[in-house]
């Protein structure tokens, strides 16, 4: 399960990011281009993209998103060939994707309190980021990756055979905070 995640989840997000940083290039080249995932006030890049939260940085963060889905695919890829990889790239692993997940819930904060706007394809990004997150944590933890106690490695075994459960609450209790902060909006299209 955790391969195809990855290598699947790893190609979509690389894609949502190389997305985001040829609209990044259009919109440097051009301040008035409109980005394609630009569609009301609400569901708007090109508000989130001219942010300083979008160059956290110093540099487009999408060019975060094209690294690391790279090598979260590559991973994913080698995982399906039927490699076995040492503990040592593991904790690399798992180092990166709890990074890449704090940062995309700080991202969520920033969109939904501060910026007021969201980005279709930073949306996917997030979306992929906790699922690559949940199931390399899941992964690691059940196999003994990490060293934790065993009470822990217990709980991760039974959280593991609800880890689509959990991944759809977490993914919900965001959905609801994206409605309770546009809810304004969303009722005036009714």
């Amino acid at each position: 399960m955790l391969a195809v995640v990855l290598a699947i989840g790893g190609a979509i997000g690389f894609l949502a990011a190389f997305t985001l940083t040829v609209e990044k290039i259009a919109l440097l080249k051009d301040p008035a281009y409109s980005p394609s995932c630009s569609i009301n006030p609400v569901l708007s890049c090109g508000s989130v993209m001219t942010t300083p939260q979008a160059e956290v940085f110093g540099f487009p963060n999408p060019l975060l998103g094209i690294a690391g889905f790279a090598v979260v695919t590559a991973i994913g890829v080698v995982l399906l060939a039927g490699a076995a990889l040492p503990r040592w790239f593991w904790w690399g692993l798992q180092a990166g994707v709890v990074s890449g997940v704090v940062f995309v819930h700080w991202l969520i904060f920033q969109s939904l309190y501060r910026i007021g706007a969201l980005c279709p394809y930073c949306m996917v990004v997030w979306t992929v980021m906790i699922s690559v997150f949940w199931y390399t944590t899941v992964h690691v933890l059940t196999r003994g990756y990490v060293p934790v106690p065993d009470g822990v490695r217990r709980a991760a075994t039974v959280v593991a055979g609800y880890h689509g459960v959990v991944l759809t609450a977490w993914y919900l209790v965001i959905v609801v905070l994206i409605l309770q902060r546009f809810w304004l909006y969303w009722t005036t299209l009714l």
